[in-house]
């Protein structure tokens, strides 16, 4: 079986700084097994004369056998900047980007902004669409805030871009953040079948009282009947991000490919 677990970048953020630390990194991501990667918060990258541009970051991922199965964006520059993102991710062999947050200008507005963004990101969506890069929405906890409707008391802000999204609108699940914010991570992935190409997954443990981050299978997620449901509705990748990892977070990523190997992912 091919895998279909790639590496969120922000987990090594820290050693994607130089062009020397994000070939070196993504060396150590194909030694582990990883076929894919998703470029986030690479600071080689950034700013406005990056050290690595998207061509020469594909050199390096072609080098590694490695493939870019998905970005993370600006809302600004998606927007305002449409051509020049969309030479971006050609260049980069990438046809999958993500905004990691809502624009505060949106968030400030509550259900109003929620439904306001799906209007305005349409268009943007539409031209992106047009040359092959689909879009998606990554959530953290704060989007399954409650905004219950006469028809549905437990309503969430989330729930709007399930609803008033098209198919082409897609949901770039964290199921941590789901299961932080209360909610079933499995029924979320049911309900968003077939609107979610990436995923974002990392597990939770406790630490004496307080709930941590951790490698997949060092938790208390329910893997073994979360990834069939995801499977189930369609999840092409399963991006391993571990925002804050209490050990080498190269090792936490080879626990995790480890793990999610196991279980045939």
């Amino acid at each position: 079986m091919k895998s279909q677990l790639a590496v969120q970048m922000y987990t090594i953020r820290d050693f994607t700084k130089t062009a020397t630390d994000l070939s070196q990194s993504l060396s150590k991501i194909r030694e582990m097994g990883y076929p894919a990667v998703q470029m986030s918060a690479v600071g080689a990258m950034g700013g406005e004369t990056p050290e690595v541009s998207a061509e020469q970051a594909r050199k390096m991922l072609d080098d590694n056998g490695l493939q870019c199965i998905a970005t993370h964006r600006s809302w600004d520059d998606l927007a305002k900047k449409t051509s020049q993102e969309i030479d971006f991710h050609q260049a980069l062999g990438c046809g999958f980007t993500a905004i990691g947050s809502l624009p505060g200008s949106y968030r400030e507005q509550g259900a109003d902004g929620y439904a306001q963004f799906v209007r305005d990101a349409a268009p943007v969506v539409a031209q992106l669409k047009e040359s092959g890069i689909r879009f998606g929405y990554h959530n953290h906890a704060f989007e399954f805030e409650r905004a219950a409707s006469a028809e549905n008391a437990q309503r969430t802000l989330f729930d709007i871009f399930v609803e008033e999204g098209d198919g082409d609108f897609l949901l770039e699940l964290d199921l941590y953040w789901v299961g932080h914010a209360g909610l079933n991570p499995e029924r979320r992935v049911e309900r968003c079948h077939a609107r979610m190409p990436v995923i974002h997954i990392k597990d939770k443990e406790m630490a004496g009282n307080e709930p941590v981050m951790a490698p997949i299978g060092e938790g208390n997620l329910d893997w073994k009947n979360l990834l069939p449901a995801c499977a189930a509705a369609g999840v092409e990748w399963y991006a391993v991000e571990q925002d804050v990892c209490r050990r080498d977070p190269f090792d936490c990523l080879k626990s995790s490919f480890d793990f999610l190997s196991r279980m045939s992912v």
